[in-house]
Order: structure tokens, then sequence, then C-alpha cells
């Protein structure tokens, strides 16, 4: 039986008498990956900061290495060997990789800092690790995968003992996110505890020994990860069962008239001869590895990008779509997988991100009605259950689902007929998964037409009507949901060379 080096347990905090813990616990043993889940919301975020000295608990014990600890500050808690990698990376870009992971720690000979001893020590720790990073180049010029394995080399610098890792693969490739468990199982082998955070159940289930449940601030449970289910997991976070099962059939009618439809659309190599049609009230789920073209087809479909060639379709009628502006004219809208970066002002409010779209409908000689801005915003966020405390809230502060939900509204205001949503899911937890499925579905029975690209299989069953296929820029396969399979769309996935429709 491996020891444990935490336990930390009836640990309660409140800002402002809200309570974000209430007899929270948590326990971590010697060379485990212990995965940590909730909701957004639930707790884990506050629980970390108190486990680093960011917080203070006002009550509750913690125990590490079988001595009773309260760190004061991060400095203190990285000195006893605690290391937190956090989703967003704080990292300096403009500096090499060696002078990233001992910044503050520089090696000096005579005075001054030694740039040879420092690369050599950095050369050393990445063999250790198992990873090849030259350590002279700006960090910079690194992929978002490389950059995570110099903060675990940073990590492994100051002798850590435990690692929270905070959504490490939220931007990684599939290729890098296999290198990531490597190292983790390399670190699990030296008998560092590993407290792991994620969404994602498959990575879960491939990489932890165990895995505790947050709901609301509290402990709900721990379980063995081979010892239970993927729905028990969900369960427990959410209080209720969210379905993932496939569905069985399409929910579109057969004589449903076609509101769009694209013919041999091309946009650079990452979209070739893209042709398909989608119908009033289906979810066409766009299907295929990275770097298939599914997004680059979205955007050149949508005007963010320039298309080469091709025509589109809407409702019969040829389009000219050549930016996004057309695009919106036309009944088109288009959530953005990265929506902080492309889809919100996160400076703004919840009011001015809901209606930035249709700001024309609320304004006259030259001044904007706040008073209608917010009503209606109100009332398209109630509709859709959006939790935040009011419409001026800032929207940086509300969960990534909720968000989401924000940008839902702005096209319902602007009464949208065709919603493109790009990765919908991404970095928002299980139970707002379900709501988001809900509401994709809600709008398809409206007589919305959904392209929705996803990289979770289970997300393109559980909700397409259709499915398309990418590889490589072409399509491959246009399938009926009845005729689909995770077999089969891994297959045309991957289906290279003599593309075909199946």
């Amino acid at each position: 039986m491996s020891k444990v080096i935490l336990r930390m347990k009836d640990i309660r905090k409140e800002f402002s008498g809200v309570v974000a813990l209430k007899n929270a616990f948590f326990e971590l043993k010697e060379g485990e990956v212990h995965a940590l889940m909730g909701e957004n919301g639930a707790g884990k975020s506050t629980l970390i900061k108190v486990l680093c000295g960011i917080h203070r608990p006002d009550r509750g014990e913690i125990e590490y290495f079988g001595e009773r600890v309260e760190f004061s500050d991060i400095a203190r808690s990285q000195a006893a060997g605690i290391s937190v990698i956090h989703q967003e990376l704080n990292m300096m870009n403009h500096l090499t990789v060696a002078q990233n992971i001992y910044i503050g720690r520089e090696p000096v000979k005579n005075g001054m800092i030694d740039d040879s001893k420092m690369i050599d020590d950095a050369r050393k720790l990445f063999e250790r690790i198992g990873v090849r990073i030259d350590p002279t180049v700006m960090l910079g010029s690194l992929t978002v995968g490389k950059q995570q394995m110099v903060e675990i080399a940073k990590a492994i610098s100051r002798e850590c003992r435990l690692l929270v890792l905070d959504e490490p693969t939220a931007a990684l490739t599939e290729p890098e996110v296999e290198e990531l468990f490597k190292i983790m199982n390399e670190l699990r082998e030296k008998g560092i505890g590993m407290i792991y955070i994620s969404h994602r159940m498959d990575e879960i289930n491939k990489i932890s020994d165990r895995v505790t449940v947050m709901r609301d601030g509290e402990y709900v449970g721990t379980v063995d990860t081979d010892k239970t289910t993927k729905d028990e997991i969900v369960r427990m976070m959410v209080g209720r069962m969210v379905s993932s099962e496939k569905k069985e059939k399409s929910n579109v009618s057969e004589n449903a008239e076609t509101v769009l439809e694209v013919v041999d659309l091309c946009a650079g190599n990452e979209v070739k001869n893209v042709s398909f049609t989608l119908k009033k009230g289906e979810i066409l789920g766009f299907a295929g590895l990275m770097g298939a073209g599914r997004t680059e087809t979205a955007r050149a479909l949508y005007g963010a990008d320039k298309k080469e060639s091709g025509d589109i379709y809407i409702n019969g009628k040829r389009a000219v779509i050549n930016s996004p502006e057309d695009a919106v004219r036309r009944g088109i809208c288009y959530l953005s997988e990265d929506r902080k970066r492309y889809g919100l002002l996160l400076s703004k409010s919840v009011s001015e991100n809901t209606v930035l779209a249709s700001l024309e409908k609320f304004g006259g000689n030259g001044f904007l009605n706040d008073r209608e801005i917010e009503r209606v915003s109100e009332e398209k966020n109630r509709l859709l259950r959006t939790k935040t405390p009011s419409m001026k809230q800032t929207i940086r502060n509300l969960s990534g689902g909720n968000q989401q939900k924000v940008i839902v509204a702005r096209w319902l205001i602007k009464d949208s007929d065709i919603f493109i949503f790009d990765e919908p899911t991404r970095g928002i937890d299980i139970g707002a998964k379900g709501e988001m499925y809900e509401l994709m579905e809600s709008l398809a029975a409206e007589g919305k037409s959904i392209i929705m690209i996803s990289s979770e299989l289970a997300e393109i069953l559980r909700l397409s009507d259709r499915i398309i296929v990418m590889c490589e820029g072409r399509i491959t396969a246009d399938m009926d949901i009845e005729d689909a399979t995770q077999e089969k769309i891994m297959k045309f996935a991957t289906l290279r060379n003599d593309p075909e429709k199946g």
C-alpha cells in the first residue's frame, strides 16, 4: 500500500458570506494520479488554492507527509515541493526555455549568471523526464504542448513531491496528450503524487488511479477508477444522470427542406472540394481528426476566411458570402471554438455581449436604449437558463458554459436560422455539457439548423442526425446516424487516399 502524502479534511472557506468549501476532503497517495472532478463552481480551484497557500481555510486540517501544515503563500508551498501547472500557462515567451525554468534561481559564477550551467542543467532535466527540447530556444517558439513540458520540468527542478495539473490537455493535440501521459507515468514511478483536474472522461479513465468528486463545495465521494463507470462519476458530479447514449435515428423528416447547400468549396490546402447539404431542423455533425479541415470549412462558409472557389446556396438561392457580415445578414451565425478570442468582449457585461450583433435594434439618434437592452438580454438569457447574478455582471466572471449561452442568446436576438457550433462543449463541465446538448436539441426542434463540429465522438453520436467525416481537407463520408459507429467514423477519419462517400 502506498503511503498517504496529503490529506485535507473538513476544509471550509467563505468569501463575504458565500460558502465556497464546506467539509471538503481530499487524499493523495505517493505515486498516485488522483483525479479531482466536479462542475464549474464545485470548489476544485478553491481547494487547490487553499492547499497552495493562496487562500487560508476558515476551518479544517491539512496533513502533508504526516505533518500538519498551513502554507501562508505560494512560495512556502513551492519550497515544500508542491507545484501547480495551470490551464493558462504563466510563462515568458520572450525568454529562453532554460531562463523560464530557472528564473529567480539562476546559477551564479563570479557574481554573474552562469548561462552555460543553466543550459546544461536544463538539458539534464529534460533527459531525466524523457523530453527532447532545446533549452536555448525561445519559449514562444514552442507549441503549447512543449511549453507544458517545460512547466513540468520547472516543477521537477524544484524537487517537486506533489504536482497539480489543472486542465493540462485543453489545448494539446493527441500526440502531445500521449507525450504528457508518458511523462506522468514516469513521474508516478518516481513516487510523485499528482492531482489531475479535467472534464475529459476518457482521459480520466486512461491516466488516473482514483477519482474524487466535489459538488457545490462539498465532498461527494472517492472511487477507484477501474472499479467505476463514466455514468456513475457523472451522476456523482451533477446529482442526476446525463445521457451519453447514441441517437438511434434522425429526427429530421425525409421531406424536410434544404436550407443550405455547399458545392465544391475550396480554401487553400485545408478545404478541398467540400460539398454537403443541411436540412431544416437538422443537427449535422462534422467529425475528423485534428487538422482534418472542419473548422477551416466552417470559417470559409462563414466568410471569416477567404474561399478560393465554390458556391453556397441558402434556401435554394445562390448567396455571395465574402465576410461574416454577409453571413449574418443571411441568417448564419458562428460560435467559435475559441469563444474568448473570437466570441466575447471579456471586459464588457453580459447584456453588452448579448446584444453585440443587434445594436441597430436598440439605437436611435445616436443613442442606445439601455433599458431595452437589459430587458431583452434578461429575457433571452432566462430562456437559456444562463447563471449570472445580473445582466451587469462582467462576462469574464461567468463559467465557460454560461459564456457559451450568452453567445447563443446573441444569435437568438438576431433571429439566425443556421447555427455553426465549433467545439461547443470544449472547456465546460459535464453538467453544462448536458444543458448545451438540450439547448441544441431544442433549437433543432424549433426548426433551426445546426452544423456541429466536435472532436468527441460520443458527442457526435449523441446529437447528430447525420454525420460528415473529413480527412485532410476532404469529405470522406456522409452517413446517417443509424449507420454510424465510432469504428466507422474513425475508419473514414483516417482515409487519406481515394476518398469515397459512405
